[in-house]
């Protein structure tokens, strides 16, 4: 997406490992790759399975598969814990929310988070290695995008969550670190291939796979065009610029006037319904003159705001506005004719918002390499 590169975010630093992973072949170079490992067809449907099915952590695993077709695989493509290898896993007590953090093939870290609720678990995937956008209160563009996920590394999140839950996640929501439209292909790529019926995927329903944006306007657009059934969620997070402009850096590049317009249209080509995100912040987006902006702003199309107190990262000075308050502003969304929810924000105790593992990660192996220097 050309577009992206030159309005917004800036350029990755970092390069995708050379060693491809199993999760991020398509049908085609799956089958030609077993075939020149001298697996016959049939070997191709028993290897989906292991992956998408039983959720095999490595090679070793795949008991049924003749160990000279799984060492010549080896050799050529990483399995799950080569794409992406666990480095720690901990949860959140009350809210059962668990954090997995993983180690890339290229020593780069990465965070997934697994949220329940009642009667269904949502995997939060990440798309990038950090995130240019920079909002003022995510802790995953605080030092800028290093490179984007190869569509292997990001299935991967999915299938190793699958393998920590027993079963396939009931939802995936690319709200993790990193802008998927910022790394269009490969998020819909993988978008797809979870989508994808078993084996050759996890089967789950199109309409449980999220995409979250920042508010890219020409990936809203591109989506738009792609004849799926995703769901699309918008961080919006302020009712005017000059409060945007303050949270959020891509306003610049695609202020209200051009990102209302687009999700309206998004939602007349498509028929399917946005969510808006709206982080509430104490004194500052939070009062009834703001709800009122929302109003106007939102009210002429059908749409959602799922409304969210301040979850505190220590690099933004905003604190988190009182349970009333965020209950009168919903309160007056709704009277106001919106469809408005107030999500309580779950991952605190593990540091689940978006980036806090990661950061809190590579900053202790950073004083560890100062204190091993000194």
């Amino acid at each position: 997406m050309e577009n992206v590169g030159q309005q917004g975010d800036p350029q990755p630093r970092g390069n995708a490992p050379v060693r491809p992973s199993l999760y991020g072949l398509d049908d085609e170079e799956f089958s030609s790759l077993v075939q020149a490992c001298g697996g016959e067809a049939y070997r191709v449907r028993q290897l989906r399975e292991w992956m998408y099915q039983r959720f095999a952590p490595a090679w070793a695993a795949m008991s049924n598969i003749p160990k000279n077709l799984r060492t010549a695989l080896a050799e050529r493509v990483a399995d799950l814990e080569g794409t992406l290898s666990p480095v720690e896993t901990a949860g959140e007590e009350g809210s059962g929310t668990r954090k997995l953090l993983s180690r890339l093939s290229d020593g780069e870290l990465v965070e997934t988070v697994l949220i329940p609720a009642r009667d269904r678990t949502t995997v939060c995937v990440s798309s990038q290695v950090g995130c240019g956008f920079r909002c003022a209160f995510c802790a995953s563009g605080l030092n800028g995008c290093v490179r984007s996920l190869t569509r292997g590394e990001i299935v991967a999140q999915a299938v190793r969550a699958a393998s920590l839950l027993g079963r396939r996640p009931d939802r995936i929501v690319f709200m993790g670190i990193g802008e998927p439209f910022a790394n269009y292909e490969n998020a819909l790529w993988a978008a797809r291939r979870m989508n994808a019926a078993e084996p050759a995927g996890l089967g789950i329903g199109a309409r449980h796979i999220t995409f979250s944006t920042c508010g890219v306007v020409p990936g809203i657009e591109r989506f738009a065009r792609e004849g799926m059934q995703f769901e699309l969620s918008v961080s919006l997070h302020a009712p005017n610029n000059a409060l945007r402009d303050r949270l959020m850096p891509v306003n610049r590049s695609w202020p209200l006037e051009k990102l209302i317009p687009a999700c309206r249209a998004y939602t007349e080509q498509t028929g399917r319904i946005i969510t808006f995100e709206y982080t509430l912040v104490a004194g500052f987006n939070d009062g009834p003159e703001q709800a009122r902006e929302l109003l106007r702003l939102l009210r002429p199309f059908p749409c959602r705001v799922n409304l969210i107190p301040l979850n505190p990262v220590p690099e933004f000075k905003g604190e988190t506005p009182s349970a009333a308050t965020c209950e009168r502003f919903r309160v007056l969304l709704e009277r106001g004719g919106l469809n408005a929810t107030l999500r309580r924000s779950k991952g605190r105790g593990v540091n689940a918002s978006c980036g806090q593992l990661r950061r809190a990660a590579v900053a202790a192996t950073r004083g560890q390499a100062e204190s091993s220097r000194g």
